[in-house]
């Protein structure tokens, strides 16, 4: 529907993180903890595959039922990067930062609202409040988020950067 879509994930490995911190600030030591992971900080110095998107969620998942409150100071933020599906959790390399950890996900559908630009939070918030009304709208319920997921570098020019906000649906 436009740039909203509703998608099936299945099961999958995570590799993550938990910062502390503004948003922006979290998303940034969170990135760099897992890039040095994937890197070769490991046990076995191997590098795994960089995947897209990074994403980003608040580190307590409220339900949608209740005010979602978040304060500048104090925030906690969750960073992860999609593991290859070559590996399982018997065969991820170890990692030598004891902050990284992994997570298999559940499979879920998710709604999706996909923008370009700079994502601040002035432009996150704008997009989960259009997803929010737009899930309203179709009667759909919105179960845990929202996430953040990232595409592309900072380097990549803010016209041609890939946005989303996503919320798991029932």
């Amino acid at each position: 529907d436009g740039a909203i879509e509703v998608r099936a994930y299945a099961s999958h490995i995570m590799a993550e993180v938990t910062v502390s911190g503004d948003r922006s600030g979290a998303i940034n030591r969170g990135f760099r903890l897992l890039a040095g992971y994937i890197f070769g900080g490991n046990e076995t110095k191997a590098k795994v595959a960089m995947t897209s998107p990074v994403v980003q969620t608040p580190s307590e998942q409220i339900a949608m039922t209740s005010p979602v409150v978040q304060s500048g100071q104090g925030d906690e933020w969750v960073v992860q990067f999609t593991m290859p599906q070559s590996y399982t959790m018997a065969t991820l390399p170890v990692p030598k930062d004891d902050r990284v950890r992994f997570v298999t996900t559940k499979p879920e559908r998710q709604a999706v609202i996909r923008f370009s630009g700079l994502a601040g939070e002035a432009a996150l918030k704008a997009q989960e409040q259009a997803l929010r009304d737009w899930a309203a709208a179709k009667g759909m319920k919105l179960t845990a988020g929202p996430r953040y997921y990232f595409y592309d570098s900072p380097m990549t020019l803010p016209w041609n950067r890939r946005n989303e906000v996503a919320f798991s649906v029932q």
